[in-house]
């Protein structure tokens, strides 16, 4: 079972598993692709970028890191993860 953080929504995991699935991805094209509307994984990825489970590969396009790999493996605990700095 995945350990997720308080700071995680459930739209999380799908905007991971797209990213993951497909490779780096637009907040539209998760939508198209059958995740949260556009606006709201716009709101997300940055947040999911903040603490590492995605990474900012230029505007407005994100692809999933190692960590982020991790958590959908159920090998890492998202609560565990600690806020960057970084704008993403």
């Amino acid at each position: 079972m995945r350990q997720d953080a308080e700071w995680m929504v459930r739209s999380d995991d799908r905007i991971l598993e797209l990213i993951r699935e497909h490779g780096n991805l637009t907040p539209r094209a998760i939508e198209d692709l059958g995740g949260p509307t556009a606006g709201y994984a716009r709101n997300r990825c940055p947040i999911l970028a903040k603490y590492g489970l995605l990474e900012r590969i230029s505007r407005g396009l994100y692809g999933i890191t190692d960590e982020g790999e991790a958590y959908l493996n159920e090998e890492l605990d998202a609560s565990e993860l600690e806020a960057t700095t970084e704008t993403s």
